[in-house]
């Protein structure tokens, strides 16, 4: 599977395209309002018209941006060799005409545009010291992703998606103080594509200690989904959640086994594995022990499916790799 659409929504905000070069200049009073939308800035990621810190411009031009709480990075110019140093040095500059920015995400950009893996991403650190009033952070691609040790007030959701999320990028979050965030989302990927965290670089996540707050815990996408459970089965985390989302990974019934019998799961609002590689026999056991309990279980496989080679050799995939 690849991304195949730009987000819709972000921060609770139906999501809006500003209007590229191409189009009539804007009237103002033609766009939605600052505060009623996710503004979506965004240029050609082949043969770009114009640079992105262009139509940013014309972007703060065109709106008020006083008002403007959440905003979303489409492509920039060539993203499958460009980090996006530009991109970050624009929104640094601009961070006192955005003084109502709660959510931020860079990188919405889909495969006809670059896949997942080839975006080449960069430092976050200007960003997330920049707006230190940022409650939702979200990137997307991990090939030359940075992303410090911080310290944020008041960041409540981070999400980082991949198709291989680099182990320093992990271990740095994992040692960050996020007091506030209720909502950690990390799409771990494949060793194909960078994806080199191991279990002990998500140890922290388990014990918790760090994120006080934490009520949704995503370790997604990953090629190590079992492992993962296995470490989430005993995690002290697992006990203040309220949502688990293992999904989009290479789960077996061995991962899904050790969750069942490790710690209860039944304080749970939803576990979500979808995407998966379980048997019947496992998927029944899941819905029959959790589901009375009043647990939301998605065990959907989607497009998830066993692909033997020539020689018998069983082949299983994340949905979102290449």
């Amino acid at each position: 599977m690849t991304i195949g659409g730009h987000l819709k929504e972000f921060h609770g905000l139906p999501a809006f395209g500003f209007p590229g070069v191409d189009d009539p200049v804007p009237d103002p009073s033609s766009l939605p309002s600052p505060e009623s939308v996710a503004w979506r800035v965004a240029v050609d990621s082949y043969d770009a018209q114009e640079q992105w810190e262009e139509a940013f411009a014309r972007f703060l031009a065109a709106v008020d941006t006083t008002r403007v709480r959440a905003l979303i990075v489409g492509a920039w110019s060539d993203v499958y060799e460009n980090a996006p140093d530009e991109v970050v040095g624009a929104l640094v500059a601009a961070r006192d005409r955005l003084p109502a920015l709660r959510a931020l995400f860079v990188g919405d950009i889909v495969m006809e545009e670059a896949e997942i893996s080839w975006i080449t991403q960069g430092d976050m650190a200007p960003l997330l010291g920049a707006f230190p009033d940022l409650e939702e952070f979200g990137v997307r691609g991990g090939n030359q992703l940075v992303v410090p040790v911080f310290r944020h007030e008041r960041l409540r959701r981070l999400r980082v998606e991949t198709g291989g999320m680099p182990a320093e990028a992990v271990r740095s979050i994992a040692a960050s103080d996020l007091p506030a965030l209720v909502d950690l989302d990390l799409w771990l990927g494949t060793s194909e594509y960078g994806g080199d965290a191991d279990v002990a670089d998500l140890e922290p996540f388990f014990a918790g200690t760090r994120l006080p707050s934490l009520k949704r815990l995503a370790l997604r996408n990953s090629e190590i989904q079992d492992a993962i459970c296995a470490a989430l089965a005993s995690a002290p985390v697992v006990a203040r959640l309220e949502e688990l989302d293992v999904s989009m990974g290479v789960l077996t019934d061995d991962g899904a086994t050790a969750l069942l019998t490790g710690q209860p799961l039944t304080h749970l609002r939803k576990l979500d594995l979808h995407h998966n590689y379980l048997s019947e026999a496992l998927r029944t056991r899941l819905l029959e022990t959790l589901e009375p309990a009043g647990v939301e279980v998605d065990t959907d496989r989607d497009d998830a499916e066993d692909d033997e080679d020539g020689d018998g050799e069983v082949w299983r995939f994340v949905a979102v790799g290449e």
